[in-house]
């Protein structure tokens, strides 16, 4: 884990703290099950007050990139990877909508895979009859 604090910024250190640590949860420099430094520990090295440390340490947590296990320290929580999560819903309001047309699995996942470009599949024009989407 890599933070530095720059006291010229018109950013709140508090803010510098959590957006860096919230970009390394992002892009995984900082895996799920990561044990942070405890906030006393992290304000000295940083030269912060422990209650910049914990107020950034309380917004990665509300926003659920954190976990703190009381006495055993704050953790990168397995909700972290924000990226994933939204992909996620995102794919159950697709599901949901696919349902809702009876369009079936094996279609859906092949209009997916059109979108998303990886060429495995494409995708039957629409306004086929039912017959030549199979």
């Amino acid at each position: 884990m890599t933070v530095s604090i720059d006291t010229t910024s018109p950013t709140p250190p508090y803010e510098q703290l959590r957006s860096q640590l919230a970009q390394q949860i992002a892009d995984r420099s900082l895996a799920v099950g990561t044990r942070l430094p405890t906030v006393r520990r992290l304000a000295a090295d940083l030269g912060l007050a422990v209650n910049t440390v914990a107020r950034s340490y309380r917004e990665l947590e509300e926003a659920g990139l954190v976990q703190t296990r009381g006495r055993n320290g704050t953790f990168v929580a397995a909700a972290g990877d924000h990226s994933r999560e939204q992909a996620r819903q995102a794919a159950l309001r697709y599901a949901d909508t696919v349902r809702g047309l009876g369009i079936g699995a094996d279609e859906a996942l092949q209009i997916v895979r059109a979108v998303v470009g990886d060429g495995a599949a494409t995708p039957p024009p629409t306004g086929s009859p039912p017959d030549a989407r199979r």
